[in-house]
Parts: structure tokens; C-alpha cells; sequence
């Protein structure tokens, strides 16, 4: 190789080391400009987090300032201009002018609240945030004195709007549609309230209060201490209005007024409307109760006619309603409900005839959960030796029947006496002879079916200081035995006025004799619950006729009218 070979060779190594190195150089300076530019993960996320924070403090603003602009026309008087911040312009520049008009207040003022990461909720508005914003209203009302409420508005964003949800219960807390506030010369008296928190129109059980506010009956004579209170008697209040009417509904409690306390109950208005309607059409003496069964709560008590309470202190035989609580003995005394039990024409007790109903009979080979179905009573008398005199008044103990119950009013429990003898428990077996209840007791027994256990009723809860607790329960098999046979009652027996029903009744049909006369004379009962909700229910109808063919309709209109009301 000569030494211009070399040479050469030299130069063109050196210009390929120089181009790798550049390429290094531009691939390095490539990568780390890229690096610069994009950041570190890190601080990606930080950045992130950063604007998510700013986006919900200007959001928070946001609702803030819509907030104040809506309070600052509602404080200066200026209606329309309220009404334009809101989603219902014109309820709520009607419902403020009439709420200041009936109050004229003078001062006025109101303190708006922060909006808190907890006060924020989920809109119904597709696409939108919400905020609560609470605020708080001060006011000297002629006539009434210093007045101070809390309250919400609830602002909710679009992207391009921010406007205040309007609803009566923003204005005060306790408006419903159709009301506002005004002063009205009330009775200080407290109310007897609802569910709700409504007031119970139910008489019966409200009672009646004479001329100089003291309470009769019911429980505006039971609870006449809470509901006086210290006031004088009648006094200006502001006083939730019917704004149609102008009729004052309700008083508010304000700093000046002595008013007396409400009493709450746990009568849910829907059922009770149910149950009153359905005894609308009914011209003999005649009661409904409806119970909670998971709870005890009374969610009604209809009177027909009104004035005596029947279904919590009337005293009856219950009829064969009672099998419910004989077949509970029976099945724990070994009897299945596909066992063969006769139901014959009559069945002789010591020289006393038990019959059935137009003395039926059940052709032979026909079993307890038929005799049941049916209510066969020379079926259940035929079986009473299978029981001794103790195991009606254990097995109905278990029901809570015999107990004292404290239930908030005047009831009468129930007895189921200890037989004295075999025809005393042939009689016992069907409900009659010395066994007695109330509508309630028998609403109660149906809920224990229903709820597994008794739970003791209870109208007043806050009044209940010692709720009776039943000394044994029902065992697990009993308890679905019992349900299997009141569900025949409805798909295969008596109760067919509420067979295709909704809600899965099941029942039991009572007819109950009573008095000397010849042909004896009946009260007319049915009890039951239904399978899709929380609710157990009693019928009696006072010298009715039959269970079945009387009391039945009487439930089958009950349930009707509560179809797509489920207790709250």
C-alpha cells in the first residue's frame, strides 16, 4: 500500500467516525429535546391535578356567584329578576312575592353559605353539575316577632348556563307545592301528625278537642299535655297556608310562640286513604288495620262509622281467623299439611254439635292444608287431641297475644285463656268459646307469618317505652308450612275474592259467632299479607255475614286501592 493509499484510508475512517458521532448527536439531542418538550411522568400527572383543582374552584365560584345575584333580587324585592336565575322563572317570583307580601318583613336579610365538596350531588340533568348551597334567612315579622330558618338552593351547571333549581321547600324548608307562609291567628295547640309529617285527618283515632282546647278522646286526649304545651291558647303565628284557599294549615314554632308539641305517628296517608275508601260501602259497624310487619308500625286504622275505635279496643272472637294460630300448634305438634284430615258434617263434643258453614263437608281423604283452605271447622275440632288445655294460650303467646302491649295508644291485646276442658279446647280450636281479639291483634297475627316473628305494633314510637317481646317464636318449618296454607286460601279455598290479585296475597276467613240468637250471629273477618311487600292486614265486619263472601270483597278493595302504593 503506498503512503497516498494510507492517507486516504485514514481520511475517509475519520469521516465515518464523524457522521456516527453526528448522528449520535442528533438521535441524543432528538430524545432529550422530546424529553424537554413532553416533561417528566410526574409532573404530567401534577399538571393534571392541577387543572382538574382549578376547573372545580371556578366551578364552586360559579355557583356561588349565581347564588348571590338570585339572593341579592330575592333580598331587594325584585321578583321577576329572582325568578330569571331559576329553572321555573315564574313559581318562584309568585311564590316570593307572595311569602313577602303575607309576611312583610322588616328587616330582612340572608346569609349565603359556601358550597362544600360534600354538597355536591349528581344532577338529573344529562351533562350538568350540582351544588348545594346553604343560606340562612332572618326576619322580624310584624305581630309574630324575630323568625330565623335555614335553608338549600341547589345551582345546577351546563356549560353554558348556571341557573337555581326552584322548588317550594327552598323558600322554607317546610313548603310543598301549592303552599306559602302567612300570619294567622292559630291555636297553639300541637298537631297529631302523619307519616308524612302531614296532619292526620283519621278521627277516630285523632279523637276530639272541646271548646276550651282540652283533648276528649283518641289521642288528642291521651297525649293532651304534650300537645298544650305552655301556650295560651290561640296566639299570631306564620303559619304554612294553603295559597288557593288562604286557609292556615300549620303553624311554625318561632322563638315567641308557646306552642304545644306534635305528636308523630307511623299512619302512612296512602294506606290509610286505602283502607277508608274501601270501607266506604259498608253499612255495618266495621274496621280495617294495616301493620308493618318488620317494624310493628300502624300504617292504618279505618273506623265505619267513626267515633269508637273498634280496631284497637273492640273485643271478638276471632272466628277461625284463630286456625292460623291452632295450625301453628297443630304443626308443631307433628300434623303436615298433607296429612288426611276429615272434614265431616258435625262433630260431636260431649252431646255440643260442631258444624260447618251451610254445613259443608270435604270429600274423604282430604287433608289439614284442605281443611284449612276451606276452613273446615269439624276438621280442627276433630283434631283437639292433639293439643292439650296449655298448647292454644303457649302457642298464641308466641303471636304476642296475652301480653300488655305499649303501642303509643289504648288497645286491647287479646286473650287466648288456658282451656279447662275438652270442649272449652274443641271451641278454642275454631276461635270461639272465651278466645277474643281485636282487628289489631289479628292484623298482628298475620304479620308474624309475614315477618318470621312477632314485632309488638306501635302507633306513637317515640311514646313506646317497653315494647312486649313474645316469649318463644315459631320454628322455621312452622313458619313455611303456615305460609304455603294461607296462599291456598286465595288460589284454592274461601279467600277467592282476592284470587288474580297482585302482590301474591295470602289469607285466612274468619266467621265468627257470637250472642244467643237462633240462627247464631256472625262477625264476618279476614286477615292476611301480601307476598312482594311489607304490609299485614285485618277486616272485620260487625254482624257481617261470612268471611269469604263479605270480609273478602271488603279486602279485595283494600288491596286494590293500595295497587302501586307500597308502604314508605
Amino acid at each position: 500500500m503506498t503512503n497516498w493509499d494510507s492517507e486516504r484510508h485514514r481520511i475517509r475512517r475519520f469521516r465515518v467516525i464523524v457522521g456516527v458521532v453526528a448522528v449520535s448527536l442528533v438521535i441524543f439531542g432528538g430524545v432529550a429535546g422530546a424529553l424537554m418538550l413532553l416533561g417528566t411522568p410526574g409532573r404530567t400527572v401534577e399538571r393534571a391535578e392541577e387543572a382538574k383543582q382549578q376547573a372545580a374552584k371556578q366551578s364552586v365560584a360559579r355557583a356561588e356567584r349565581r347564588m348571590n345575584t338570585f339572593v341579592s333580587a330575592w333580598r331587594r324585592g325584585k321578583w321577576d329578576e329572582a325568578g330569571q336565575y331559576t329553572d321555573s322563572p315564574g313559581s318562584a317570583a309568585s311564590l316570593l312575592a307572595s311569602v313577602h307580601r303575607n309576611l312583610a318583613p322588616r328587616p330582612f336579610s340572608i346569609e349565603v353559605g359556601r358550597p362544600s365538596a360534600t354538597s355536591r350531588i349528581r344532577s338529573d340533568t344529562k351533562g350538568s353539575k350540582a351544588y348545594v348551597v346553604p343560606f340562612t334567612v332572618r326576619m322580624k315579622v310584624p305581630r309574630v316577632g324575630a323568625y330565623t330558618y335555614a335553608s338549600k338552593a341547589r345551582i345546577v351547571q351546563t356549560r353554558d348556563r348556571d341557573v337555581v333549581h326552584f322548588e317550594p321547600s327552598m323558600v322554607h324548608p317546610a313548603l310543598k307545592a301549592g303552599q306559602t307562609l302567612a300570619v294567622a291567628k292559630m291555636s297553639t295547640r300541637g298537631s297529631i301528625l302523619d307519616s308524612k309529617g302531614d296532619v292526620l285527618a283519621a278521627t277516630t283515632i285523632v279523637g276530639d278537642v272541646d271548646a276550651r282546647g282540652r283533648g276528649t278522646s283518641g289521642l288528642e286526649k291521651r297525649y293532651n299535655k304534650q300537645l298544650t304545651g305552655s301556650g295560651s291558647g290561640s296566639a299570631y303565628l306564620i303559619a304554612i297556608t294553603d295559597r288557593e284557599t288562604g286557609r292556615a294549615l300549620r303553624p311554625l314554632r318561632t322563638p315567641g310562640a308557646k306552642l304545644g308539641a306534635d305528636v308523630h305517628t307511623t299512619i302512612d296517608p296512602d294506606v290509610q286513604r286505602a283502607a277508608a275508601n274501601a270501607l266506604g260501602g259498608v253499612s255495618t259497624p266495621s274496621a280495617i288495620v294495616a301493620l308493618k310487619p318488620s317494624t310493628g308500625d300502624i300504617l292504618a286504622v279505618a273506623n265505619s262509622p267513626a267515633g269508637y275505635n273498634r280496631a284497637f279496643i273492640g273485643e271478638y272472637p276471632p272466628g277461625s281467623t284463630f286456625k292460623v294460630i291452632t295450625s301453628a300448634a297443630l304443626l308443631k305438634a307433628g300434623l303436615s299439611p298433607s296429612d288426611v284430615l276429615e272434614c265431616p258434617r258435625y262433630e260431636w263434643v260431649y252431646g255440643w254439635r260442631f258444624t260447618n258453614q251451610n254445613e259443608f263437608t270435604l270429600p274423604p281423604g282430604s287433608t289439614f292444608r284442605d281443611a284449612f283452605a276451606h276452613s273446615c271447622n269439624t276438621a280442627f275440632v276433630g283434631a283437639r287431641d292433639r293439643l292439650d288445655d296449655r298448647t292454644l294460650a303457649r302457642t298464641a303467646a308466641a303471636f304476642g297475644i296475652g301480653g300488655v302491649w305499649d303501642t303509643g295508644a289504648s288497645t286491647y291485646d287479646g286473650s287466648v285463656p288456658v282451656n279447662t276442658d275438652v270442649l272449652d279446647r274443641s271451641a278454642a280450636m275454631i276461635g270461639q268459646g272465651r278466645d277474643l281479639a281485636s282487628p289489631l291483634v289479628m292484623a298482628s297475627v298475620a304479620g308474624t307469618v309475614k315477618n318470621g316473628k312477632f314485632v309488638q305494633p306501635r302507633l306513637v314510637p317515640e311514646a313506646v317505652r317497653h315494647a312486649y317481646q313474645a316469649p318463644e317464636s315459631l320454628g322455621p318449618d312452622v313458619l313455611t308450612d303456615l305460609r304455603s296454607m294461607m296462599r291456598s286460601v286465595v288460589t284454592d279455598g274461601a279467600g277467592d275474592a282476592l284470587r288474580g290479585l297482585p302482590g301474591g296475597p295470602h289469607a285466612k276467613t274468619g266467621t265468627a259467632e257470637y250472642g244467643n240468637a237462633s240462627p247464631r250471629r256472625t262477625h264476618a273477618w279476614m286477615i292476611g299479607y301480601q307476598e312482594d311487600s311489607d304490609i299485614a292486614w285485618a277486616v272485620l265486619l260487625e254482624d257481617g255475614g261470612s268471611g269469604g263472601s263479605d270480609a273478602g270483597p271488603v279486602a279485595a278493595a283494600f288491596l286494590k286501592n293500595l295497587t302501586g302504593k307500597k308502604p314508605s
